[in-house]
């Protein structure tokens, strides 16, 4: 697309995003909603609003290839996704539930799932692309050096001479038996053809009647060829049938794909250009304009200083830099005032602070002692809980975005830039953001010479009350530093460095080695196929509960994993998620999950598994050191994921006697160690379990702080896998395959499982045979017969899992609460508050 084209799609984001903006910063305040439902629903068509928006900007952002919007636009993105979590988070309280289905919303809004589609920001992994392949390049050949000992492994099966001998000639007497025998079925066929016709005799026909059959053969098979060629174009023409793919570098996708990577290409130029250009418009400016604004500052400083001496009969004290300096001068204010202010900090503030503090201390004690009685009073008589309803956090993110929306409202909505065709960076707007830098590098060395004309010229008016003057503010300046010094060391303690002289890549290789730092292999979330929920909200309104799907589950991975962990600024500001624990079946795709976060937001993967690190580091020191150097090396190289496979062993009750694994290793210093982590650590434990209820459940929910279960695929994510899979894997797929009774005979089979399967029956010699062969379904149901499905009762033990996790139970304790609502129709608690006020009257 266009650079016209690109700012449109962000004026229309805009024009949505400042609507959004009405709604959500009014001028008078908020009342609480008290209906669920209605809150339900404003904040889920926000949630839905604000993913319409990120897409659009994320795109934008993507391929604008002007320098200064670009920095806007990351803002932009970073507050609006920021903004999206924080929604989650909303509809996650009011739902009690990790998935939220929005197909009614879909349905009012006239949007399409794919208008729901969480995108994952392109920069995650653009931008840091040269960091990630020096990385890949040094894991490669740690792991290529290794390598060797895996070789020789592989080597272990050893054949001595005679018998690879042996293994060769029956081989080779095999193959020439089977020739001879084929030569052999060949003549023998060629002898009785001959026979045959023998034994008819020579054939006695007319040469016009044979060239009548031969026309007649020929035009009936001329015929059916249009007839079926006519018949496909017409299936084609009202869409029943696909049309045939073109070659892929003669597609459409192919022309944008190779148009986005050379402006990707051209917004790296563009952005050399422009940090060239503030270096060298900052050294213009300093040189041209410096001069001047240098005299224009001293002149105002020396213009206050006369009329504060005119005004109050002395000298004023000059600001100190950490005050702000000659910026107070500049302050709309009478210079008389600005001389009692300074006199009186500088004389006893300190004194008259601490008196009202203490007073202002014993005031809020006591208004919060009143205030904590009349909320006692109104309690007893009133449900206040009831009463305030539902209200919205504050936002963290909204501030930003509003800031960023109305910097886009007064420098691009209305700017020309009809003579900028190559979307060069502004001149102008350097020149704005540099001279402000220029000025208060200026104003800090005319700050400095001021401080020393005002002393020279204190000292010389009056020597003695300049000299006590001094001494008493050394003093207090002396006392302010102890203090600073003394609040530092109360701050906390840093913790010890194991490894102060090793270098992050000297624990890197190691971990490397000893195969705690693992390579994931190369899968996106977009490989994670599942379609879209259609009767979510639908059968939640009618009391069941409905099974998510792999596209809900998709989703929710990435707002909890992908975008946190991508960008700095929305991880310290978002809700924090420390751990997330995938449940679900063998083969459903928990893995899958985890190498896909890894590659999308270019992370680094450590593997403590019970099984992965058995027999190394041991002991409690050792232990000590393995996460010490995991953290060290995670932080220093964020984003980082901890993985935990089979997560449910480090809680197991009762430890098998034939595990020499250690499993229950890391069950007291792996909570410890996420107590620690903080916002602006892009740490995520992620954990897996088939097996949920083999262990304590307290203590699992207890680590991991958001849970999410993945079932096994439905009808239509089924369909939709096996068309993907047929194709990843070399096959095609035609109107003679049956998908769709083949997606109904698998039910219960996950996705792994099928892609096994697939696998399977498309072989090398399988697919050399499509041109002749076309491929049906009844090939896949041998190699499908030799799979154990999942059955009701094993999908129903991850139901009664989730019913014993917080988030369970409060969704079990909401789910009766409108049951009752339901059935009582609300009139029972209307009748018991008008009963209580009843009584107060006739007391």
């Amino acid at each position: 697309m266009s650079h016209m084209m690109y700012n449109k799609q962000w004026s229309d984001a805009q024009q949505k995003l400042a609507d959004i903006l009405v709604e959500e910063m009014p001028t008078d305040p908020v009342k609480p909603e008290k209906d669920k439902q209605v809150a339900l629903q404003t904040v889920a068509t926000l949630y839905v609003k604000y993913i319409q928006i990120f897409r659009k900007l994320e795109a934008c952002y993507d391929q604008v290839v002007h320098p200064q919007k670009r920095l806007l636009l990351r803002h932009l993105t970073d507050g609006a996704c920021g903004r999206i979590l924080e929604l989650k988070q909303e509809l996650v309280g009011l739902e009690a539930h990790e998935y939220t289905f929005l197909d009614d919303i879909l349905e009012d809004m006239k949007l399409t799932p794919q208008d729901l589609e969480m995108p994952i920001p392109k920069y995650y992994t653009h931008e840091r692309a040269k960091v990630l392949k020096e990385r890949e390049k040094m894991l490669s050949s740690i792991l290529a050096r290794i390598g060797a000992g895996e070789e020789k492994e592989a080597e272990d099966f050893k054949m001595s001479l005679e018998d690879a001998i042996r293994v060769v000639q029956v081989h080779e007497r095999a193959r020439q038996g089977r020739l001879r025998a084929k030569f052999m079925r060949e003549i023998r066929q060629q002898e009785e053809k001959e026979n045959e016709a023998a034994a008819r005799g020579v054939p006695t026909l007319d040469p016009e009647v044979a060239a009548i059959r031969i026309q007649k053969t020929f035009k009936g098979f001329a015929a059916r060829k249009r007839v079926r060629r006519e018949r496909e174009e017409e299936m084609m023409f009202i869409h029943m049938t696909p049309l045939p793919l073109p070659p892929y570098k003669n597609t459409p996708q192919y022309a944008a794909v190779k148009n986005e990577a050379q402006r990707r290409q051209t917004q790296e130029n563009n952005e050399v250009e422009y940090q060239n250009a503030r270096v060298s418009i900052k050294e213009k400016l300093r040189e041209v304009e410096g001069p001047d604004m240098k005299e224009t500052m001293q002149e105002t400083i020396r213009q206050w200083i006369n009329e504060t001496r005119d005004r109050t009969g002395k000298f004023p004290d000059f600001p100190d830099e950490e005050d702000g300096g000659s910026l107070l001068i500049y302050k709309e204010k009478d210079p008389a005032e600005l001389a009692k202010e300074l006199e009186e900090a500088a004389e006893g503030g300190d004194k008259k602070k601490g008196k009202k503090g203490k007073k202002s201390g014993k005031k809020d004690k006591k208004d919060k002692k009143g205030k904590k009685g009349k909320k006692g009073k109104k309690g007893k008589g009133d449900d206040d809980e009831e009463e305030e309803g539902f209200k919205m956090a504050e936002s963290k993110f909204l501030p930003t975005v509003n800031e960023a929306s109305q910097q886009y409202e007064t420098v691009w909505k209305e700017r020309d830039e009809s003579l900028n065709f190559s979307q060069k960076h502004d001149v102008e707007l350097i020149k704005e953001e540099k001279r402000r830098e220029v000025e208060d590098e200026i104003r800090i060395q005319v700050d400095e010479l001021m401080r020393v004309e005002l002393k020279n010229l204190k000292a010389a008016v009056d020597k003695d009350k300049g000299k006590k003057g001094k001494k008493k503010s050394g003093k207090k300046k002396g006392k302010k530093g102890k203090k600073g010094k003394k609040s530092g060391k109360k701050k906390g303690k840093k913790e010890k460095d194991l490894t102060p002289d090793r270098t992050i890549e000297s624990l890197y290789e190691e971990l490397v080695e000893q195969g705690i730092l693992a390579k994931p292999p190369k899968v996106n979330m977009s490989d994670f196929i599942g379609e879209f929920n259609y009767l979510g909200k639908v059968l939640r309104q009618r009391q069941l509960e409905p099974q998510p799907s792999l596209h809900d589950v998709r989703r929710v991975v990435t707002e909890y994993c992908v975008l946190p962990m991508g960008s700095q600024k929305v991880h310290e500001a978002a809700p924090h998620v420390k751990s997330v624990l995938l449940v679900g079946p063998e083969g459903v795709g928990k893995r899958h999950l985890l190498h896909a976060v890894c590659n999308e937001t270019g992370a680094n993967l450590f593997d403590l598994s019970a099984n992965n690190i058995a027999g190394k580091y041991p002991g409690k020191s050792g232990l000590t050191m393995l996460l010490h150097m995991v953290l060290k090396v995670g932080k220093a190289l964020q984003p980082s994921i901890i993985y935990v496979g089979d997560a449910e062993k480090t809680f197991l009750k009762k430890v098998p006697k034939t595990d020499t694994s250690d499993p229950k290793r890391l069950k007291k210093d792996l909570p410890k160690t996420l107590k620690g982590w903080k916002p602006e650590d892009r740490l995520l434990l992620v954990g897996t379990t088939s097996k949920p209820l083999d262990c304590d459940t307290k203590g699992l929910c207890s680590l991991y702080q958001k849970i999410i279960l993945i079932p096994r695929p439905d009808y239509a994510t089924r369909h939709v896998a096996l068309r993907y899979l047929i194709n990843k894997h070399g096959g095609t797929v035609h109107n003679q395959l049956d998908v769709s009774s083949l997606a109904k005979v698998m039910d219960g089979f996950t996705v792994g499982q099928m892609d096994s399967v697939i696998k399977s029956v498309l072989t090398d010699r399988r697919l050399s045979q499509l041109a002749k062969k076309a491929l049906t379904a009844s090939e896949f149901l041998s190699p499908l017969a030799t799979k154990d499905p999942i059955y009701e009762e094993q999908e129903n033990v991850y139901k009664d899992f989730f019913k014993k996790t917080p988030l369970g139970k409060k969704r079990a304790k909401l789910m009766k609460g409108d049951d009752e609502d339901d059935g009582k129709g609300g009139k029972g608690k209307k009748g018991k508050k008008s009963g209580k006020k009843g009584k107060g009257k006739k007391k």
